[in-house]
């Protein structure tokens, strides 16, 4: 390894504490997440004076709905539901936060999906008001399940359960302990790595920003919410190993005697999914596996010494080649191209997953057409063992086989979530049906 990418290897390291956190509430119906992301903003005075009075005159002198900071379409006011994912921000003294509020309602998995994809950890609520805590084993919710194995799924590296509404309880502590036992349960056998399980109330601000005090510290000393989030690591894609590029756009400049004259360089631009580049780096395009050296690499309109793994960088190669958007730029002999591959497929479609049937795939800024050739298995959010299956319905979870008309340097999701991950696209009603991660 070169001193350059040692440099900043070491640099990375020492700033995921510091960065943006990404993260997601997810969990089922009426868990709380709209109103503990309002309790956040509400804490930590993220709110501007005129959505204040906008809430104050709609509560008519009750308590506030702080739900509505999230829930902001009309349909979701009018059902006291969330349908799509909101965006908020906020920040402590210490951090910068940015915030997917997730729908719970299976129709909208798909929504979830999507905000759990590029975040760096999931808050998952359990309403402990919905579960029987007087027996022995605690059973689950659906959407708990479905969702943790989601954002599992999608390598999102922090997990955090936080176990809701516990001010609804008289007695919050052995309920707790008996909620937190079988989430440990559950995430043992489904192999997730569970971060943190936190008591709170989004509706009250028990344990959300602040640790708990009184009756409820006598049961349970660990860090509050906001806490936990503080302390969590950002993901740093890897600037060590082998460079990847998908390229999104190829710019054209202008030639030395001016527009469409003379030799005119081209620069293609992307965000680097890993590795570092710099140049004089050799390089390969594929799909063609054209060889070049890297003449420039240019950031935000500059020449610069090198670019890394999570930058969007324009790279200029020292000959012209064929290269267009949907191609990826390599090191030579790093990713071998595929038609055939075997992934785990989240459907989201209301019309089943049936092998033979063929659908778009969009893999990095490519589009390919490909099918199904055949499904393994579907997994069982309850029992999270295997079981037939000649399709997958929607919100299911299975192993599939994949072929696609033009070969893609696909790999495996655990290791690199761009050249991991697809899109499933029905041709017929261009909806977004399933997201492949190719094991």
């Amino acid at each position: 390894m070169n001193a350059v990418a040692e440099h900043l290897i070491h640099d990375s390291e020492v700033d995921t504490h510091h960065r943006a956190l990404r993260f997601l509430t997810a969990g089922s119906v009426d868990d709380g997440k709209s109103t503990l992301i309002g309790r956040l903003l509400f804490d930590s005075r993220a709110i501007l004076a005129d959505q204040l009075d906008t809430l104050e005159k709609r509560a008519a002198g009750a308590p506030i709905d702080l739900s509505l900071l999230t829930d902001g379409l009309e349909a979701e006011r009018e059902q006291g539901i969330t349908i799509d994912v909101a965006y908020r921000y906020f920040a402590t003294k210490t951090r910068k936060f940015i915030i997917a509020d997730a729908p719970g309602h299976e129709q909208y998995t798909r929504n979830m999906v999507t905000a759990a994809a590029g975040s760096d950890a999931a808050v998952v609520l359990v309403d402990i008001t919905k579960l029987d805590t007087s027996v022995e084993a605690v059973e689950l919710l659906p959407q708990t399940r479905r969702h943790s194995l989601l954002a599992h799924l999608l390598r999102v590296p922090g997990i955090v359960f936080a176990v809701n509404k516990l001010d609804a309880l008289e007695q919050p502590g052995p309920a707790f302990a008996a909620v937190e036992k079988a989430l440990r349960a559950f995430a043992e056998q489904a192999g997730i790595a569970v971060t943190a399980i936190v008591p709170v109330s989004a509706l009250r601000g028990d344990n959300v920003t602040q640790p708990l005090a009184g009756e409820w510290a006598t049961w349970y000393q660990g860090p509050s919410l906001l806490q936990v989030l503080e302390s969590l690591p950002g993901v740093q894609e890897k600037v060590e190993g082998q460079v990847l590029i998908p390229v999104q756009y190829v710019a054209r400049d202008p030639g030395e005697a001016g527009e469409g004259t003379g030799h005119q360089p081209r620069t293609l631009w992307g965000r680097i999914a890993h590795g570092q580049i710099q140049a004089g780096d050799e390089i390969q395009i594929l799909p063609s596996g054209e060889k070049a050296i890297v003449a420039e690499v240019r950031r935000a309109g500059e020449t610069v010494s090198h670019s890394v793994a999570g930058e969007s960088a324009g790279v200029v190669l020292d000959r012209q080649l064929d290269v267009s958007r949907g191609d990826w730029i390599v090191t030579p002999g790093s990713a071998q191209p595929t038609q055939s591959f075997k992934a785990t497929l989240a459907w989201l479609d209301t019309e089943p997953a049936v092998p033979g049937r063929k659908y778009w795939l969009r893999h990095g800024n490519r589009w390919v057409q490909g099918r199904i050739s055949a499904i393994e298995h579907r997994l069982d959010i309850h029992s999270l063992q295997p079981l037939d299956a000649e399709q997958l319905n929607v919100n299911e979870i299975g192993h599939v086989q994949i072929e696609v008309q033009a070969a893609l340097p696909v790999e495996p999701y655990a290791s690199n979530r761009v050249g991991g991950s697809l899109i499933v696209v029905d041709p017929s009603s261009n909806r977004t049906s399933g997201a492949l991660l190719v094991r």
